[in-house]
């Protein structure tokens, strides 16, 4: 009998253990450190846990381990179990009781054998086929199911070979042992159940945060995958800067906790987006908006031509047999026709966003816009209105600068929401992360305004991250996606002039980050060879 003591010792591991079990993130390591303390608490040479798979109704085997024979296998020892799970039904739907494993799961009762050789009822076929192969023995088992809070069996617990600590005999599991991995069993159970719980919400909070991205690229066929990509950058760049040796960022760390933070920060970098109107989302055009407006011009045209036309057949009629006049008449009306054709065409092209609308095409839409003619109201006005001027001029890409402004306030938005959410201690800086990659080095970004110096490494990653999706992206309505020396050369100008982070720039070109998404994500044609002599703003020094 052991002395107290020795009790009081064990029963201060078995707490030790309790507090481990609670702390241990990943599955298969607490997997590994419920079964690696069982045989330790109890000098087990050898055991083997098992979960239950409820749908199937199987025991699924684990983890293993035995230390006379040097195995190690399933958990992190990267070597897979190869056993069949233990079926707890035949095929006719009967309980499996002949396996001391099955009956234990099924009868939620401990087995305690001295000798599995000696002792009847059970099968030990596979123990002794084993043993046979291995040269090993198999004798003393302890087997003990493993139930959560709402007493459900949810695995089973199975240790070989009690080991007398004096001699190293192989003795039988004494009752204290049996009490003790009874009790281990019992804060295992509530430690696997608490980590699946864990795991099953975080699942669900990424569920429904790609839920909402989902809604938001669904909204617009030219912003589908924005969502999905930026993270997906994000990523690759943090790690680049993880694996950085050298340089101003050579201490930064990214631990499985930061990595998660960040990608998540990443999945709700546009969540604001979802208050975003669909017109201004979707406006392909710089006169869409419900639909296409460029139609109701082709429309007045067509009216100016009509009158053009009428005020021709005026004058015919007027010149009588004046064929001077009518051949005059007939030459102006063909020209006024070919200058209305010729300025549709141009509104048509002006239509189309583009990198930059020159001021001569700018001044040119106004000239047009002095035309007058008679609407279907009968009032004569001018041809373009004010808004459609405002809109026709847009000098880059679709959006006016009050559109722009609506886009803008998503950050805004999204920075609001995130900022409302009450967020857990390791997910705290997602708010900071994600409504920081609109920000600019120089302090000249938005919404806040923020420094390079006021930001973290992660939302300057995210910065260059949304920066470079959106250079490349080939979903969006007013231009191509740009092949990777143009987005290269564009990124490299932003760093030249305070946009983004200079230390994550020569990061992003030197670990060829730009290279790993594009052959992901970028289309053939668009990754080009790239002269890294003529991209701006390099300095690998």
């Amino acid at each position: 009998m052991p002395s107290s003591d020795d009790l009081l010792h064990r029963l201060k591991e078995l707490n030790e253990i309790g507090i481990a079990l609670s702390q241990q993130r990943d599955l298969n390591s607490l997997l590994e450190t419920i079964l690696v303390a069982a045989m330790r608490i109890t000098h087990a040479d050898a055991g083997t846990l098992y979960l239950y798979d409820q749908e199937r109704q199987l025991l699924r085997f684990e983890i293993l381990r035995n230390k006379t024979l040097n195995k190690a296998m399933g958990g992190t020892s990267g070597v897979p179990i190869a056993f069949d799970p233990i079926q707890l039904y035949d095929e006719t739907g009967k309980p499996n009781h002949a396996m001391v494993v099955s009956y234990s799961a099924l009868s939620g009762e401990t087995v305690n054998i001295s000798d599995a050789y000696a002792v009847e009822g059970y099968d030990f076929s596979g123990t002794k086929k084993f043993d046979a192969m291995t040269g090993y023995r198999s004798q003393s088992f302890l087997t003990v199911p493993m139930r959560n809070h709402e007493r459900q069996i949810i695995g089973v617990l199975q240790l070989i070979n009690a080991q007398d600590q004096q001699s190293g005999a192989i003795i039988a599991f004494s009752r204290d042992n049996q009490q003790l991995l009874e009790s281990l069993a019992s804060q295992a159970a509530i430690a696997l159940t608490n980590r699946h719980l864990i795991n099953q919400l975080e699942e669900l909070f990424e569920a429904f945060i790609q839920l909402i991205n989902t809604a938001i690229d669904d909204k617009s066929p030219y912003t589908g995958g924005h969502c999905a990509r930026v993270p997906a950058l994000t990523m690759m760049l943090a790690e680049a800067v993880n694996r950085t040796k050298t340089g101003p960022l050579k201490d930064f760390v990214l631990t499985d906790k930061d990595r998660h933070e960040l990608k998540i920060a990443g999945l709700l970098h546009d969540c604001g987006k979802i208050t975003t109107p669909v017109h201004v989302v979707d406006k392909a055009t710089k006169l869409h908006t419900l639909f296409d407006r460029i139609h109701l011009l082709d429309t007045r045209f067509e009216v100016l031509k009509r009158d053009a036309e009428i005020a021709m057949l005026y004058e015919i009629a007027e010149a009588g047999a004046d064929v001077p006049r009518i051949e005059s008449a007939r030459q102006a009306y063909a020209a006024q026709v070919m200058q209305y054709d010729q300025d549709r065409e141009f509104l048509r092209c002006s239509n189309v966003g583009s990198e930059a609308m020159s001021a001569e095409s700018q001044q040119r839409v106004r000239q047009i816009a002095s035309y007058q003619w008679c609407d279907t109201d009968g009032k004569m006005g001018n041809f373009l209105s004010e808004e459609e001027i405002e809109n026709l001029t847009i000098r880059s890409g679709t959006l006016t600068a009050a559109e722009r402004e609506i886009i803008n306030h998503h950050i805004d938005v999204t920075i609001k929401m995130l900022e409302s959410l009450p967020w857990p201690s390791h997910l705290k800086n997602v708010p900071e992360y994600a409504g920081g990659h609109h920000e600019r080095m120089d302090g000249k970004g938005y919404p806040r305004g923020l420094t390079r110096e006021q930001m973290s490494v992660q939302a300057r990653v995210m910065g260059i991250a949304d920066i470079f999706e959106a250079l490349t992206a080939k979903d969006r309505p007013y231009k191509k996606g740009k092949t990777l020396t143009e987005s290269l050369t564009i990124l490299g100008k932003f760093r030249l002039g305070g946009h983004i982070d200079p230390d994550l720039f020569d990061i992003f070109m030197r670990e060829k980050v730009y290279l790993d998404y594009a052959r992901q994500f970028l289309a053939p044609e668009q990754i080009d060879e790239v002269d890294l002599s003529k991209i701006p703003g390099i300095n690998w020094n």
